[in-house]
């Protein structure tokens, strides 16, 4: 099997090489590209089977992202809540922790387009260590979220470097990673990386699939193998106009993944990232779908619908209205529509 680093080397980067694959004219993405780059591996890219696509949506440049007028370039205030570079205190107890600017392809919807796989992103072992040492000398921080760009493309020693340093710190209980890599470069999972993770429980990773598309034998192997290794896996989609907006992409999807045994986590609403306005549903799309999913799929397929509040608001869940009236008695509607009662008792304080 080809190495995984080789097959990062050959990614596309260029709209010369998307049109000798797909024969269309790409010459209008250089400008999209000169300002959100682009970056499909060979894995990723072979996933694609036609112009348009879920995958091709999410892969491919389009020229709508530079007529965005609606959306800002930092939504969710990363940068107002960076204490040292790369790392953001939003929560009380919990750090974002950004470790690596490279992922193994540049989501079109991604909520840190602005920078990442650009210099823009500027991320050094000086700006790593200032990181950790600011989780040491703050002992309300129980959890730390490891994302970037993504931290799996990290070499094995590198990584585990970083989790080491993390991991002496006694205040610290949690340790997360955010990536796409089982998704979009399954192959980078391997027994020696699961080797390194396994030494550093409690460790959770939450994985980013958004169509049943990407849930291929190699998606499969990857999953099994951090599963194996006592990892519990959580997947955190982004609702995609045009990609999985419909009750039956959804719930195959989520089926699937626990499958795989990876917990349906978070759908989350997408983001008002600059350049990314053309995947935003309404959010009534979304408390529909749930909807549909709710009480027709096993409740643990059943993720929480969110929304990431701008300037920094933090998560917001966003669910299906049931309740009709409160009172001496409880009324709703259950999944089917039928009209319930549930008597309550004793004041609710």
């Amino acid at each position: 099997m080809t190495h995984w680093k080789k097959i990062l080397q050959e990614s596309v980067t260029t709209p010369e090489e998307l049109a000798r694959r797909f024969n269309v004219d790409c010459s209008a993405l250089e400008e999209v590209i000169a300002t959100f780059p682009i970056r499909i591996n060979p894995y990723y890219f072979d996933l694609i089977k036609k112009v348009n696509d879920p995958i091709w949506k999410q892969a491919i440049p389009d020229p709508k992202e530079l007529r965005d007028s609606v959306c800002m370039a930092d939504p969710l205030a990363e940068e107002d809540l960076s204490p040292v570079p790369n790392l953001v205190h939003k929560y009380p107890d919990r750090v974002l922790f950004l470790v690596t600017n490279e992922c193994a392809m540049y989501c079109r919807f991604c909520t840190r387009k602005r920078k990442v796989g650009t210099a823009r992103m500027r991320i050094t072992e000086d700006t790593i260590q200032a990181g950790i040492d600011y989780i040491r000398n703050n002992e309300k921080v129980r959890e730390v979220l490891i994302s970037g760009g993504d931290p799996l493309l990290l070499s094995d020693d590198k990584l585990d470097s970083i989790l080491s340093r993390l991991r002496s710190i006694p205040t610290l209980e949690i340790i997360r990673i955010g990536t796409r890599i089982p998704c979009t470069l399954p192959m980078r999972v391997t027994k020696e990386l699961t080797a390194i993770l396994k030494k550093y429980h409690p460790l959770y990773i939450n994985t980013h699939f958004n169509h049943p598309n990407e849930l291929t034998p190699e998606a499969t192997k990857a999953c099994t193998l951090l599963a194996d290794a006592g990892i519990p896996l959580g997947c955190q989609t982004v609702l995609l106009k045009g990609i999985n907006d419909d009750p039956e992409t959804l719930s195959t999807l989520f089926r699937g993944l626990l499958r795989l045994r990876v917990k349906p986590y978070y759908l989350f609403q997408a983001d008002l990232t600059k350049g990314t306005n053309h995947f935003r549903t309404h959010t009534t799309t979304g408390i529909t779908l749930m909807r549909k999913l709710i009480g027709n799929i096993s409740g643990m397929a059943v993720p929480t619908y969110a929304l990431d509040a701008p300037e920094g608001g933090g998560k917001i869940p966003l669910t299906p209205d049931y309740i009709i009236e409160k009172g001496a008695d409880l009324h709703f509607h259950n999944y089917l529509g039928k009209l319930c009662t549930y008597p309550e008792n004793g004041d609710p304080f």
